[in-house]
């Protein structure tokens, strides 16, 4: 089925024809998109993942495509509807769009205007206005199909139920539809209005209160801010071209002259825009700019996702990690450097003189007695107050004090996931221990929340959730596989994203490791239960075994190449471990003389470069980061401060900066480089560190306004309600939502924001 496919596949994505069929046998033979880029680059001329889940996206959409295209056939078939001619322009159909506007006509119908006037007889007098003869007199052609019988009064009656029938007739063309569809993506303009009586109740909305813009050019995040609000009945929208323009389209096509019965045609046209037509193609672009929109939303979320998960781990660490709280005291967990739970308090740092004593005791033993080479603190309610506490301990400086985000910890603490891992143990202790894990390994601890939760998305609850779910998805499997696998600790959760395995296959991995311990070499794997030949080539790449019997087995070079790596050792008169260990010897060796007809040089390439540094970590080196000291609360913050900070989430209208105060700032993108930005994520990265210059604050609404220029304009901004010109409405207040998507979503460029207190600042948590 996949054949007839090529070509299209190959010219839309700019491939070549034998770089797509391979990838899509590879892919129908069951093969994983990570596999396939990191171990099949000979054969897929060493596409990237993003081209060949692109590839695999493509062969879907277009199954899919053959799916509907078949069903219509059938239908068609079975009414006995389908002649040659309309066969064949069903089969030449490459958009679904294309697909339904040939299958309209056929199309089993409700009772409309035009289905009442064919029972009233009048079909034959459409015919003749269409035909728009100069001779053709309507009123007197009318006549003769005046029948009260059939609730047909008079000629009037007559003609206007004609017109009925044309209207439907126009709608249901396809040449018609094709060009009006054209024309609503191309000039069509999205207007919202607020709903009468809903102004204060829908104030977050007030952006859009009378808003007009060309939808072609609406951002992402302005086009989910409308329907948000229109969802929510606070908002009225609608998607528009100019009426004349579509009508001028209208009558090109069907309205032949200035007869009198053109005139009745061109009334028809008229009608059917207005009343048919005109609606059903705003339906569809409104789906054809929602669906860009989700695309653009659901990109910013999986890049965001990305940089989150390959954050720097600070490794195999035994961590003091401190979930912070006031009231309810601040839980402490200590973690092996495995990542196991060993024990846990609550200290009151916060509370009485005796209690803060007791608190700064038991740190300073438990530091002492476990040899403890980390403290994690979560970035939550009263973390800054308890890094101080910490930092005031007199602890070795070597013992890094790290704010660790907590977004989603909570989620994770009321799981399934952390009920399994701790029976024994309520949901505070278990946040701890999710806290500490994430300073010595984001990307295995990260893997047991739904991506969603982690909340570094935008609108990523207006979106098509399907859609949203698949495209994370990728990102998490092409990370875990990216970075590798330790196949005799990692969790069962992790196990599940390598490349090959599913929840059933890493949860016997699981078991058979508790019962018969590590597993001592890749091979092993097969006496897995479900764990046949072809998912033991799919995962073994991305599976590592430390002091494993194989040298190789640490490595990212797959166990179909290992009888090669040991011929590369016997020519250079050594083992394959002391091949390594000295560069000297794999400086020697030419890795075309290795070249084969299943090997080629991208390959070899590879695993030389895998023997020089076996199982490398392709995530960044560890750096301890610190917010400034004094700095604790949105009170502390004054305009003109210069204050570290961490990137915690890139939108398209900015990006938000936690600086320690318990409350992360609001970057426009205006503020995020002395150059023209157009897409924040081409200059900042989720975990980014910056230097970032208070702006404005709002200690009511606790929202702060930063910037990332060299030399900010510290001097007043325009009042709120200032025409912002062409960068977009005024940014008028907005319900904080972690996911920065609150309705005043920014413009993309231009000039400042006219309010910055009203962009969502994130809370914690």
């Amino acid at each position: 089925m996949i054949e007839k496919h090529i070509l299209k596949i190959t010219q839309e994505l700019k491939l070549e024809a034998r770089q797509v069929a391979a990838t899509a046998l590879l892919l129908e033979e069951g093969a994983t998109v990570p596999f396939i880029a990191r171990y099949r680059k000979e054969k897929t001329g060493e596409l990237d993942e993003v081209q060949i889940a692109a590839v695999r996206d493509r062969i879907e959409q277009l199954g899919e495509l053959d799916k509907r295209r078949d069903s219509i056939l059938s239908s068609l078939a079975e009414r006995n509807l389908l002649s040659e001619m309309l066969k064949i322009k069903i089969d030449a159909a490459e958009t679904l769009s294309t697909l339904e506007d040939l299958y309209l006509p056929f199309r089993p119908k409700k009772r409309t205007k035009a289905t009442i006037a064919k029972e009233r007889g009048l079909e034959p007098l459409s015919e003749i206005l269409w035909l728009q003869s100069p001779s053709t007199n309507p009123p007197e052609e009318a006549a003769a199909f005046v029948d009260p019988a059939k609730e047909v009064p008079d000629a009037d009656a007559a003609l206007a139920g004609a017109r009925d029938i044309l209207a439907e007739r126009i709608n249901d063309d396809a040449t018609a539809r094709a060009r009006l569809r054209d024309l609503y993506i191309a000039q069509g303009s999205i207007r919202s209005k607020v709903v009468g009586g809903k102004e204060e109740e829908g104030a977050k909305f007030k952006d859009y209160f009378d808003w007009t813009e060309p939808a072609i050019n609406a951002p992402s995040h302005r086009i989910l801010a409308m329907r948000r609000g229109e969802e929510e009945g606070f908002l009225f929208t609608r998607l528009t071209p100019p009426e004349e323009s579509a009508v001028a389209i209208l009558e090109a096509l069907f309205v032949k002259g200035a007869t009198a019965a053109a005139l009745q045609v061109k009334t028809a046209v008229g009608d059917c825009y207005k009343r048919l037509l005109g609606f059903a193609m705003e339906g569809e672009a409104r789906v054809h700019f929602k669906k860009r929109a989700d695309e653009e939303a659901v990109r910013v979320f999986a890049d965001n996702l990305r940089e989150l998960l390959l954050a720097a781990p600070l490794g195999q660490k035994t961590v003091l990690a401190i979930d912070p709280g006031f009231r309810t005291g601040c839980k402490v967990v200590l973690l092996d450097r495995q990542g196991k739970l060993l024990a846990n308090d609550v200290v009151y740092p916060e509370k009485s003189a005796r209690e803060q004593v007791e608190a700064a005791e038991m740190v300073r033993n438990v530091v002492k007695k476990f040899n403890v080479e980390a403290i994690a603190i979560g970035n939550g309610t009263a973390s800054r107050e308890t890094e101080g506490f910490i930092r005031k301990l007199g602890l070795p400086a070597s013992i890094p004090v790290v704010m660790v985000n907590e977004s989603g910890a909570s989620i994770y603490s009321a799981s399934d996931i952390a009920r399994e891992e701790f029976p024994n143990h309520d949901i505070t202790v278990r946040g701890a221990v999710s806290i500490g894990r994430r300073l010595m390994d984001p990307l295995a601890e990260l893997v047991k929340l739904d991506p969603k939760s982690i909340g570094v998305g935008q609108y990523q609850h207006d979106v098509d959730q399907n859609a949203l779910k698949r495209s994370l998805d990728d990102v998490v499997v092409s990370c875990v596989n990216r970075v590798g696998v330790e196949l005799n600790t990692a969790s069962k959760n992790l196990l599940a994203y390598v490349s090959g395995l599913n929840a059933r296959t890493a949860a016997n991995i699981v078991a058979h490791r508790d019962e018969n311990g590590p597993f001592r070499s890749r091979k092993e794997l097969l006496k897995v239960a479900g764990m046949g030949p072809k998912t033991f080539e799919q995962a073994a790449g991305f599976l590592r075994i430390r002091d494993g019997e194989h040298p190789l087995d640490s490595s990212s070079v797959h166990p179909e190449r290992y009888t090669l790596v040991d011929k590369m050792a016997s020519d250079m008169g050594c083992t394959v471990h002391e091949l390594m260990r000295d560069s000297a010897k794999r400086g020697k060796i030419d890795p075309k003389r290795y070249v084969a007809p299943e090997i080629g040089l991208p390959t070899l390439v590879d695993i030389l470069s895998e023997l020089s540094k076996p199982g490398r970590d392709p995530r960044q080196q560890f750096e301890a980061f610190s917010f400034q000291e004094g700095v604790e609360k949105v009170e502390h913050l004054q305009p003109g401060m210069k204050l570290p900070g961490v990137v915690t989430n890139v939108t398209a209208f900015g990006a938000f900066v936690d600086i320690g105060v318990h409350q992360d700032g609001l970057v426009h993108i205006s503020q995020i480089s002395d150059n023209f930005v157009k897409d924040p994520s081409e200059v900042l990265k989720v975990g980014q560190r910056v230097q970032a210059t208070v702006m404005e604050v709002d200690l009511q609404r606790k929202r702060i306004a930063l910037s990332l220029k060299t030399n900010p304009d510290l001097g007043p901004r325009a009042p709120r309600g200032t025409s912002p010109g062409a960068n977009g409405p005024s940014q008028g207040g907005g319900a904080p939502r972690r996911d920065g998507s609150s309705r005043q979503d920014s413009r993309s460029g231009g000039a400042p924001a006219v309010d910055w207190f009203t962009a969502a600042s994130q809370k914690k948590r």
